[in-house]
């Protein structure tokens, strides 16, 4: 399951946005640090192609792919030295696959900003320095560790030091190390020192209702979209205030709150697939009338890994994926009628699963 940590300055709104998308109730509270332990939700992902498939084959239960959202209290200048309990919250923030940064765009004299005013560019340079700073002493103690060995000219630990050297170098220059310049067993190295900085992370731009209407009047959102297309981020707009009333309203009600806005889906499902995105991760179905469901998997799977996100026999005993595309499906409208025409296809141990494919798998163990 996709775990994505919410982060951001104390009152930036996003124990509100956390309620809103898990119908939660997380203390919102106007003063820093209201939300102590991290709260976590569990949503399902919304998918049309599911409502579609289920109108197919009329399954007894349909089974969404899920995402986890983890609200991590506010942090503060000196979170990295433990300021504000920040070494707590940076702990929280080390367990998940992808950072939302939540960014205060909206004024309100009624709720307090921990820097005194909204200025979105310095919010995010201050959440983004904590991050580098506690990298920053987390590798120097790796270093200082594993240095004997590499005296020792153990190479294992020669390897690992040079990778953490250059890691070191960046951060002390409060820049991020480009990863695609490092060898492949360099970036194993890379991922598995599970830094902050280097997790995947998205600007969410919070407005006031009105501003969602007309984003190009809001200065701070415009700061925010130049600044983040400068560091290669992508920004989501949204309201949580507005996203707060979506969350309570059924499905095709939803769809008539957000046409109101001028909005074809909601802020939540638009942080969900900027952040599929950010991973390169993807969905394939397995449907019959026991059940319809969406499996999330790595873009690149091959057919057996994929097969093992079911179960890990699947995979050790693949034989065939008998295979249809989605959109195929849609085109001739069952699954009867695509076979017919030759669409569903038998695919061996060295298919990669397209998004989108349905899958039944044939194995033996």
């Amino acid at each position: 399951m996709l775990r994505a940590g919410i982060v951001g300055l104390p009152n930036v709104g996003k124990s509100t946005l956390f309620n809103a998308i898990t119908k939660a109730e997380a203390l919102a509270a106007n003063y820093p640090f209201a939300t102590i332990e991290p709260n976590v939700g569990v949503v399902y992902v919304h998918d049309e192609r599911l409502y579609e498939l289920e109108k197919i084959y009329k399954p007894k239960r349909v089974i969404p792919t899920a995402y986890e959202f983890i609200d991590i209290a506010g942090l503060v200048k000196g979170a990295s030295k433990g300021e504000g309990l920040g070494n707590q919250f940076l702990a929280h923030i080390r367990e998940v696959d992808a950072i939302c940064q939540v960014v205060r765009c909206f004024e309100d004299t009624n709720i307090t900003h921990v820097d005194g005013k909204v200025d979105p560019i310095r919010d995010v340079e201050t959440i983004e320095l904590e991050l580098n700073l506690a990298d920053l002493e987390s590798v120097t103690k790796r270093i200082q560790r594993i240095e004997k060995k590499a005296k020792a000219k153990v190479k294992e630990a020669l390897d690992e030091l040079e990778v953490l050297n250059l890691i070191k170098e960046a951060l002390d220059e409060n820049k991020h190390l480009d990863v695609s310049s490092l060898t492949i067993e360099q970036q194993k190295m890379v991922k598995n020192f599970n830094l902050l900085s280097f997790k995947p992370m998205i600007y969410i731009a919070n407005v006031s209702e009105e501003d969602l209407m007309n984003p190009e009047t809001n200065i701070h959102y415009q700061n925010l979209v130049e600044y983040a297309k400068e560091n290669h981020k992508e920004v989501v707009l949204i309201s949580a205030q507005v996203e707060m009333e979506i969350a309570h309203l059924e499905h095709a009600d939803q769809v008539q709150f957000l046409e109101a806005y001028g909005l074809e889906e909601s802020g939540l499902n638009q942080v969900i697939k900027k952040s599929y995105e950010l991973l390169g991760l993807q969905t394939y179905f397995t449907a019959g009338e026991q059940e319809v469901r969406a499996w999330t998997f790595i873009k690149g799977m091959k057919a057996p890994q994929c097969a093992g996100i079911i179960h890990t026999d699947f995979e050790r005993g693949f034989i065939k994926a008998e295979t249809l595309s989605y959109n195929d499906l849609m085109k001739y409208g069952s699954p009867q009628l695509a076979k017919e025409a030759g669409r569903v296809r038998l695919e061996g141990k060295d298919y990669v699963t397209q998004d989108g494919d349905i899958m039944l798998f044939r194995f033996n163990v």
